[in-house]
This record gives C-alpha cells, structure tokens and sequence, in this order.
C-alpha cells in the first residue's frame, strides 16, 4: 500500500511540471546547482574517463534540469555545463581555443543537448495539452453533475407541486368518497416526487436499490404523521436495478408500508414495520413485515378491493415480478413480500 501512494505523488508530480514555473529563479538556480555538481563530479573522476568523453557528467544535469524545469533553466544549464567541459577538460587545457577535436566534441555534445532539450520540451508541451484536457472534463463532469443535480430536483419539485395542488383542490369537494381518492392521488404523487430525488446519488450515479428503499421508508412512514410507528431495515444485497424497475419497486414498497399502517395499525394505533432486502434465486426480493392486527378472515389479494394493493399488484406485474401478502409466521402481522427476476448481468 505505501508504495502505491508513492506512484501516486509521483504521477501528481509529472502532471505538474515543469516544475516552478510561477517562481522561474529556483529553476535558473537548480541549472546553475547541477553544472557546478557535473564539473565537480567530473574534475573527481580526472583521466579515469577514456578521451573523447568531456561531458559525460553534464548531460544528466542538462537533462534533469529541462525535464523538471523546463527549456530555459535547460538551456542554461547545458551552457554553462558546455562552457565549463570546453575550458577545463578539452585541449589545450584552461582555454577556449578550438582545436580539430575540440570542435567535433563540441559539436557533439551541442547536438546532444539540442535534441535531450527538445524531446523534453515536446514532451511537456504534450503534458500540458493533457492537463488542461483533464481540467476541461473535470470542469464539464462536474457542470453534468449540477445540471443532473437541478434536473433531478426540479423534476421532485414539479411532482410535488402538482401533489399540493391536488390536495388543494380536495378542500373545495364535499364528497367524502372523492376526497378520499383524491388524497390518496397527492399522497401517491407525492410519494413519486420522493423516488424521483433519492433515486440517484450527489454525483449522478443511480444509488443501489437498499440505499432508497431505506430512505423511502422513512420518508413515507414520516409522511403518515404516526408518532407510534416504529421502523427498522435490513439489507444483504447492494443490488442496482435500472430505473424503470427501482421506480415501480420502489412505489409498490411504500404502498406496502402504507397499507401497513392505515390497515395493520388501525387510524390511532401504533406498531413496528421491518423492511429487509435480500438476494433471493434469479433476483431479489423486499419484504414489508409488521406487527399489526393482521389479514381479515378469508383475505384474497387477487379479490381485493384496496386500490393500493391493486397498484402494487399491476406494478410488480409491469417489472415482471410478483407480489404477494401472507399472515406473519409469528401468528400476528402481515408480511408483504415483492420479488423481481433479474438479469444476471445486474445481479453480479
């Protein structure tokens, strides 16, 4: 593990350079430091270099400089690097005069540097189109994020409104049966708004079906107004369905929740509903259980007459699964269970 974080400030520092461009000094510095460290090294190694090899210590330190700090420190360092092998360690020592051999040793370390500094400079030339390409996506990934983001809310927000404004119109109707319906509407309506915002996570990315699930539980037994109802969740799998199986799933778990509290809990009661989620053979499968009074003598959900039962039957039925309510094994309660087939691409 240390030595991967090591790579990593490595490669931050390649993405950076050349290094000090906005204090250009500690570059001209750094040349001057290197030619003078490759004359030293150089004058400590006296005739134990072959002849025809004066420069040989001062290609690093043109090289390590232009590549950390970029063609002008470059420049300067093979300058001073070429001065000081031409006077002290080609002949005639301690002079600038320019013999035949001078000459083709001087032309051959000045056409070394050229072509080390020039692939340097290409190099970070390249490197600097690839830094500002990766700023440019970042700064458009994270526009898609806002703009994801705002849509996502707006789109909570519209179905929210068109929730308040149904329930606004409920108060201008006398009919208790209409009321009922139309509450019902902006509840479910509602309840739509709120899958639509927790459906996906700050950055975009759709959030696993436990994540919402959760959430959305909370949100609709927060939404019933029952201080009584306790509420748990537990989840063994971090599947993502795509949406337009997350929605219908999600809606048919809040009428389940629902049904839980208005039917298992009675108008005042109070009672505890557990929402697990779990991988099951060709798919997963949520459960709703609570603690409540329980299934009417003789209940068939193929037969009943609840409007919400009847939505979280044709809903599972749309995403290909099944829904289904059993009396609680415990001999009191209810457990709903909706169970969806998918594909084993999603499930790995």
């Amino acid at each position: 593990m240390p030595h991967r974080g090591l790579d990593s400030r490595f490669m931050a520092t390649l993405a950076r350079l050349p290094l000090g461009q906005s204090r250009p000094w500690i570059g001209y510095c750094v040349a001057v430091a290197l030619s003078v460290g490759g004359f030293w090294l150089r004058d400590q190694i006296g005739d134990g270099l072959p002849p025809g090899f004066p420069y040989l210590t001062f290609f690093p330190a043109v090289i390590i400089t232009a590549f950390f700090f970029g063609i002008g420190p470059g420049i300067v360092a093979a300058i001073l690097s070429g001065l000081a092998a031409w006077y002290f360690f080609l002949p005639p020592f301690g002079s600038f005069a320019l013999s035949f051999g001078a000459a083709i040793a001087l032309g051959f370390y000045i056409f070394i540097v050229t072509v080390d500094i020039a692939l340097v400079h290409w190099m970070q030339r390249a490197n600097a189109v690839s830094r500002e390409e990766r700023r440019r996506s970042l700064a458009l990934a994270e526009n898609r994020e806002l703009l994801f983001r705002e849509l996502q809310h707006r789109v909570g927000n519209n179905l929210q409104m068109i929730a308040s404004l149904i329930s606004l119109q409920t108060r201008r109707l006398t009919d208790e049966t209409a009321r009922s319906a139309l509450e019902e509407a902006a509840r479910r309506v509602g309840t739509v708004g709120r899958i639509q915002r927790q459906l996906y996570d700050p950055r975009g990315t759709q959030l696993s079906l436990a994540a919402y699930i959760d959430q959305i539980g909370r949100d609709v037994i927060d939404a019933s107004g029952r201080e009584g109802v306790d509420y748990s969740f537990a989840a063994s799998s971090d599947m993502v369905l795509p949406p337009e199986k997350a929605i219908p799933t999600a809606i048919v778990v809040a009428e389940a929740i629902n049904n839980a509290i208005e039917h298992g809990f009675g108008t005042d009661g109070s009672g505890h509903v557990a929402v697990t989620v779990e991988s099951v053979e060709g798919g997963m499968a949520v459960t709703v259980a609570d603690d409540g009074k329980g299934l009417p003598s003789g209940f068939n959900l193929d037969t009943a007459d609840s409007l919400g039962l009847k939505i979280a039957r044709a809903l599972a039925q749309s995403v290909g699964g099944d829904f289904a309510m059993t009396a609680a094994p415990q001999g009191r309660g209810t457990l709903a269970r909706l169970q969806i087939a998918v594909s084993p691409a999603l499930a790995g």
